[in-house]
């Protein structure tokens, strides 16, 4: 068999490891990759001597589905204290060595400097260099910048535009849309979707305003759009919107998102903290989700409003936080898996070929050794990081 460092790529790929979680646990140690794609899964694996493959022993790692992260400022966010503050883009390797396959790219507060064409540049390159990538079309704005002047026709005829996001709803930054103009949106969204064959979801930003998720409660209130429509973010920004969130997805059956903040302040709750709370409150584990916000800015406001200050996000609180709920019992691996890959798998609309290891599914692979640290990363069967071989 070839070696892993092999310079011509190998047709095959068998990847032998210690355990898999698909994310159930499975008596199968071994994966064979053809394709790009998951084409056995079972124990003791061999193929025929001369066949183009490549072989990775890690008997010491367990294979669960790369990571899904729904919320990545790809381009960058920011902007907020003028054009100093803009954050800079995200890179692939940042990406694959948080055991990240696949993002779905944002953009945010700046859509005028910043555009989706920009945004759609910056995920077909993060495709080149291997990562699955998917971007939303708009921004904060209403009415959202788009590709094609249309969401649907952007939804329709761009393969990576897959919903419609951030919309900022209950923030001092968004468009302080009405009522009827975020149903608009989401049933423009919706079609669009399914024109294509694609979920078609609202990714909205939740800010610290007093609405809270007032807007989202009456849409589905108030029109025939399904829950599964609309994903609201950021809901653990203060304790009240977390109590909120929670009460809303039980009342609608609906999936709410939590950001792992880097720092969440006095105000607001780290994702440990939130998905540990919506978890005491009786919210289903398949109704959250959770996602980095990386590489968009975390501005500081006065009381009057005035910008005084900014961080930058990393997806790195992503992880932390997910190894804090495993560590600390709140949630079995196998369930947890599913805050970082099936259950946003779903949410997105691609649970067809995301979020599992099965056979036919993207050979989408994050390695993880026993303190549940990423080792390698695989995404489409391709080898995109591995902690011991430098940049």
């Amino acid at each position: 068999m070839m070696p892993l460092d092999a310079r011509d790529a190998p047709l095959l790929t068998l990847l032998r490891v210690g355990r898999i979680f698909a994310p159930e646990p499975l008596e199968a140690t071994d994966l064979l990759i053809a394709d790009g794609r998951i084409a056995v899964l079972g124990r003791d694996l061999t193929v025929p001597e001369g066949w183009p493959v490549r072989l990775v022993e890690a008997r010491d790692l367990t294979a669960v589905p790369a990571f899904i992260d729904q919320h990545v400022h790809a381009t960058g966010g920011g902007g907020e204290g003028g054009c100093g503050t803009r954050c800079p883009a995200i890179t692939a390797r940042e990406i694959a060595a948080m055991g990240i396959g696949t993002v779905v790219g944002v953009l945010g507060t700046d859509g005028i400097s910043r555009s989706p064409a920009d945004l759609l540049a910056k995920v077909r390159g993060l495709k080149a260099e291997g990562i699955a990538a998917y971007m939303y079309t708009g921004s904060y704005r209403v009415p959202p910048p788009t590709l094609t002047g249309d969401v649907q026709r952007d939804l329709a005829w761009i393969p990576e535009v897959i919903g419609l996001g951030e919309l900022a709803i209950s923030d001092h930054r968004s468009s302080q849309p009405r009522q009827d103009e975020i149903a608009r949106l989401v049933s423009e969204a919706r079609v669009g979707g399914m024109l294509a064959g694609k979920r078609g979801i609202c990714h909205f930003h939740v800010g610290d305003g007093q609405r809270g998720l007032e807007p989202l409660r009456r849409l589905l209130a108030e029109t025939e759009i399904p829950a599964e429509q609309v994903i609201p973010t950021h809901v653990n920004r203060h304790r009240a919107l977390l109590e909120e969130a929670a009460d809303y997805a039980l009342a609608f059956a609906a999936s709410v998102d939590v950001t792992a903040f880097d720092d969440p302040g006095e105000e607001g709750l780290s994702g440990f903290e939130a998905v540990s709370r919506l978890l005491a409150r009786g919210v289903p584990v398949p109704r959250i989700t959770m996602s980095s916000d990386c590489n968009g800015s975390l501005p500081e406001f006065d009381a009057q409003g005035n910008y005084i200050g900014m961080r930058v996000a990393r997806n790195t609180a992503l992880i932390a936080d997910w190894q804090r709920l495993v560590r600390e019992e709140v949630l079995p691996l196998d369930q947890a898996l599913g805050l970082i890959s099936g259950h946003v798998a779903r949410v997105l609309g691609l649970h067809d070929r995301k979020g599992r290891l099965a056979v036919g599914f993207d050979a989408d692979v994050t390695l993880l050794d026993g303190d549940l640290q990423p080792q390698q990363t695989f995404v489409a069967g391709k080898r995109l990081y591995a902690r011991d071989v430098p940049a």
